[in-house]
């Protein structure tokens, strides 16, 4: 913030030095220090939270590294934002953003997004995949219209707080047992018939699922998907998870590693592609969360969760138990 008739002075004793001029005639005058005013300071944090507040000449600071950018009626993430590689919380709430880009992820010090009451369908597996994986621990995607997550989801193994409430999901990402670190989840008032089998491996403080249409579960009621014998590839498959044959998109086709990374794994501890015997169970979300939201108005705390079995023999084992019990 200098003065402007001071800094032309100046630059115009810099260009006389430069051609060798008396130093005695050269335009100086005494040096002032400079007031706490008078140096501003790299600014880190900005909040804007309406429309006309929104800068559009000009630029965001490179500085920031907390930027809120809310009820702005926003239909995309500003260019301009993607460039602040020092952000570590980005608040775009209450937006009408539809679409993430993918160079969102290469905001590699992001650790907070809240994308909170926006019209986003989907979150792209890309975006799951980039320099989000190991820094984002809060991600707040409630109140937009997500059908499904993608099965890359499960790879962002920084997660701490997931908020998920008030969308369309029909379920759960079938690896979330993977996000080791995840300890609030909540995931209200979606389409939810059921959990996916690796929700049993989570350790949560705080678990809700309030609101969702939960199916009543029947074990007695098996689908059964089983092919006897089995095919070549389903043989092959179990092997290589079983004996943990290492693999990977250099030795197999692509959609050939998607299938094993979403295989099923029965109660015997095999794995198990396209043949296999499923059911739902009972389980109690104590289980895996220390505080739990009633899941509906009736004070219940449980919910069905899906079970697989890799053969008849294993189902068999299952129900002689659960007759006994």
């Amino acid at each position: 913030q200098a003065n402007v008739i001071n800094l032309k002075t100046f630059l115009s004793a810099v260009r006389l030095a430069h051609q060798g001029s008396d130093a005695g005639v050269l335009p100086l005058s005494p040096l002032v220090p400079a007031k706490n005013s008078d140096v501003e300071k790299p600014k880190t944090k900005m909040i804007i939270t309406s429309r006309r507040d929104y800068p559009l000449t000009k630029s965001f600071p490179f500085s920031l590294e907390h930027l809120q950018t809310s009820y702005c009626k926003l239909a995309r993430i500003d260019s301009r934002v993607l460039c602040l590689r020092k952000l570590r919380k980005l608040d775009l709430s209450h937006n009408h953003i539809k679409q993430l880009p993918a160079t969102l992820g290469d905001l590699a010090c992001l650790q907070e997004l809240d994308l909170h009451d926006n019209h986003l369908e989907a979150f792209s597996g890309a975006l799951c995949t980039s320099g989000l994986q190991k820094s984002l621990q809060l991600l707040d995607l409630s109140q937009n219209q997500i059908q499904a997550l993608p099965i890359e989801f499960c790879q962002l193994r920084g997660l701490v707080q997931l908020r998920l409430d008030d969308n369309a999901l029909l379920r759960l990402p079938c690896r979330i047992g993977q996000l080791s670190r995840l300890r609030f989840l909540s995931a209200a008032r979606n389409k939810l018939p059921f959990l996916p089998c690796d929700f049993r491996r989570l350790s949560l403080e705080n678990l809700d699922l309030f609101g969702n249409p939960f199916e009543q579960p029947n074990p007695l009621v098996p689908n059964i998907q089983l092919k006897i014998p089995l095919t070549l590839l389903e043989c092959a498959a179990r092997a290589t998870l079983n004996h943990r044959i290492p693999y990977g998109r250099h030795l197999l086709p692509s959609h050939l590693c998607k299938d094993l990374e979403v295989a099923k794994t029965c109660g015997c501890g095999s794995a198990c592609l396209s043949s296999f015997i499923q059911i739902t169970v009972t389980m109690n979300l104590h289980h895996v969360a220390h505080t739990v939201v009633l899941v509906d108005n009736m004070g219940g705390t449980e919910a069905p969760v899906l079970c697989y079995f890799c053969s008849l023999g294993c189902y068999s084992q299952f129900l002689d138990r659960h007759l006994q019990s």
